[in-house]
């Protein structure tokens, strides 16, 4: 780690210090996150999604509320997440309680979203059986000339939901496996945080 990094007692700042690094050496996908959840029986549950936007309170992805990660989020109120950036051999675990985003930023970004990228929001019904891919594409087909300009709607199920980070972990690979860790806690999003090195 460097000087910086151990003085540094914002995780926000040394997030975005990362993250910038990963931008540039990452080949695909430095916004992939691993998302976990909890399913309503109690069975953990964990897919990659896209972080989408950050801020001071959290990391935002978008999926159909409606779907698997959707509905586990909503129940539970939580939620923790995993980078892993490869090429600079770090991650960054996250933990802590949801929220949705609001509805102008939802619009907002659906609307940059491509033209199929939204017909395929409103066609597919996230996480349910599906006989065939080409039931699929001829909803997509159906949509398409449904909505034949660029004013598509977002589906109302269709939403973001922010990380509010209660816990935050920076982890740098070292040598012979010894690692360096520190751990960020609060217990409310209103606290301040506190630091600690962990033993990797």
């Amino acid at each position: 780690m460097t000087d910086n990094f151990v003085e540094e007692t914002n995780p926000n700042a040394i997030f975005e210090s990362w993250y910038a690094e990963a931008q540039s050496s990452e080949i695909n996908d430095p916004n992939a996150m691993a998302l976990s959840s909890i399913d309503l029986s109690g069975m953990p549950n964990v897919r990659v999604v896209l972080l989408k936007a950050r801020d001071a309170r959290g990391f935002v992805f978008y999926t159909n509320l409606e779907s698997q990660k959707g509905r586990e989020v909503l129940q539970s109120g939580k939620a923790a997440a995993n980078f892993h950036w490869k090429s600079l051999r770090r991650q960054v675990r996250i933990r802590g309680l949801i929220e949705g985003v609001t509805d102008a930023e939802a619009d907002e970004y659906f609307a940059s979203r491509s033209r199929l990228s939204r017909l395929g929001a409103i066609a597919s019904q996230q996480s349910r059986p599906l006989d065939s891919r080409e039931t699929m594409m001829r909803e997509v087909e159906r949509l398409d000339k449904l909505y034949p300009d660029e004013n598509i709607p977002r589906p109302s199920h269709w939403h973001g939901t922010r990380i509010l980070p209660l816990y935050l972990e920076f982890w740098q690979d070292g040598e012979a496996r010894l690692h360096d860790r520190f751990v960020f806690q609060r217990e409310t999003i209103d606290q301040e945080w506190t630091k600690q090195r962990w033993y990797p």
